[in-house]
């Protein structure tokens, strides 16, 4: 059973920083594409960031230059580091992994940035 579990939001100053943690179970990490996506209150989910198994990173013009993601795949955890945070990126964030028809998502993390 593929698990992932999203660890690191909170609530956040404009201009500051989080790092989200996304640790998957359950498969073999290393054949999995991962995905970062976010959900703000009464909009639809978008996909924020992207990393493939050859480690290539897929941003939305929107991100580039803000969020970085990265994959151990030693920990089996992907990443997602995000700063100079404005209040527009409060949202819940989602940790997604695909892998052949496989396509599993996190419970979510609440980020928070106040202005």
């Amino acid at each position: 059973q593929v698990q992932l579990v999203e660890s690191g939001g909170g609530l956040v100053q404009a201009g500051g920083s989080l790092r989200l943690s996304c640790a998957v179970s359950g498969t073999i990490f290393s054949m999995m594409t991962l995905n970062w996506y976010r959900q703000a209150p009464g909009k639809q989910r978008e996909a924020v960031a992207t990393i493939t198994t050859g480690g290539r990173t897929i941003y939305p013009d929107s991100i580039k230059g803000r969020f970085t993601i990265s994959r151990d795949n030693a920990k089996d955890t992907v990443y997602l580091q995000m700063n100079d945070l404005s209040p527009e990126d409060t949202a819940i964030y989602y940790c997604n992994a695909l892998q052949g028809i496989g396509n599993y998502w996190g419970q979510g993390t609440q980020v928070t940035v106040s202005s």
